[in-house]
């Protein structure tokens, strides 16, 4: 006799175990029975292998926000730099070149950073108003001509940096005027005379000028922020001193953050009241520190938020025959290479010139000397 179908078993279905989930589950039943739970409840493979969006999407939407933060910082930035060569562009179409003979009277030279070049740096002696330094000529004031301050060669470029600063009470033979102060080409003959004598002087080819207007100096140390100087006490009373209507800087030893005005009677102070040792040539390695330390100041970190400020003020204190690409081949050269040892054309005597007065000799011994080591860097 035949069973009679139960209708209660046609409810339900046989699963016959796959190799593949007797793979996963392995032997045990009661590991197949554990993960097969685990799948059940969301806590199996669909999570744990990271594919899905569950937990894992918080670290996931965290680096799209700072890979998304990181692409506007470099965007600012870029932005930033852009329109600080466009201010420098504009400044630099609105500045002060040297004359045509000046240009006129350079050699051609090297590309920096790839070759090297020599630039003459001059100083003016012409003050801000109502800066009167004994034995400066008022350009501001007076609209005569002026001498040149301070003289430095620059050369960089091929691998290397290196300075050496002129004394300007060097005793010179002027083409025409005789015996004279060196600094006495620019009152005769302005930056074209300038650069011929130092030719002539050291045998050195000049490529560039640079004529720095002191007038904008300190406009210029501002825009940047300042610019740190570290060295003994420093008393100096310029025109008499403030006590007498002229300026006082007065710095204690250490590292000091000088603004503008502090910056500019430091580059132009001789005699120092805490040091009576100090003389032209100390007042010449001043200069070169302080040059080295603004081009510091001006690739730091504040140096960079006042792009735009000092590269406005740049081209309007410095008037020189190189266009904007020209300079910046130079910074970027002096950056790559550093600013050089600070050296000097250090003379070995002196000698008291009816009319010039007391000037400072060098024999050509001496000047060869500095001078090799000056074009090696």
């Amino acid at each position: 006799m035949v069973d009679a179908p139960d209708p209660e078993r046609g409810k339900y279905k046989r699963y016959r175990s796959t190799p593949r989930f007797r793979a996963r589950t392995g032997a045990d039943p009661a590991e197949g029975l554990a993960e097969l739970r685990a799948l059940r409840t969301g806590q199996g493979d669909a999570q744990g292998d990271g594919s899905g969006s569950g937990q894992d999407g918080a670290p996931r939407r965290s680096r799209s926000l700072w890979r998304r933060g990181a692409r506007l910082v470099l965007v600012a930035l870029a932005a930033w730099i852009g329109v600080s060569v466009l201010v420098f562009i504009v400044s630099s179409l609105t500045a002060t070149g040297v004359p045509s003979a000046a240009v006129a009277a350079l050699d051609s030279g090297g590309t920096p950073p790839f070759s090297a070049t020599t630039i003459l740096v001059l100083g003016l002696d012409g003050r801000p108003p109502g800066l009167k330094e004994p034995g400066a000529a008022q350009d501001s004031e007076s609209g005569g001509p002026v001498r040149s301050d301070s003289m430095m060669l620059i050369r960089t470029g091929g691998g290397h940096t290196s300075r050496m600063s002129i004394p300007r009470d060097t005793l010179v033979n002027l083409p025409g005027y005789g015996l004279q102060k060196i600094n006495a080409a620019y009152f005769y003959g302005g930056a074209a005379f300038s650069i011929r004598e130092v030719e002539s002087f050291l045998g050195i080819k000049i490529n560039h000028v640079l004529v720095v207007n002191f007038t904008n100096f300190e406009a210029l140390v501002n825009a940047m922020g300042g610019v740190n100087w570290t060295g003994g006490c420093v008393d100096s009373q310029i025109d008499g001193g403030a006590a007498l209507g002229g300026w006082t800087l007065d710095l204690r030893p250490g590292t000091h953050h000088l603004d503008g005005l502090q910056a500019l009677l430091l580059s132009q102070t001789r005699d120092n009241l805490c040091n009576p040792a100090w003389t032209d040539l100390t007042r010449e390695l001043n200069q070169q520190t302080l040059l080295a330390n603004m081009k510091s100041q001006i690739f730091s970190p504040v140096g960079f938020i006042h792009l735009p400020w000092i590269a406005w003020y740049a081209p309007q204190t410095l008037e020189t025959d190189m266009n904007a690409a020209e300079l910046a081949a130079v910074a970027s050269s002096m950056t790559l290479f550093g600013s050089g040892k600070t050296q000097i054309l250090l003379p070995t005597g002196s000698e008291d010139v009816p009319g010039v007065g007391d000037s400072l000799t060098i024999t050509d011994a001496a000047k060869q000397a500095d001078v090799a080591r000056f074009l090696a860097g």
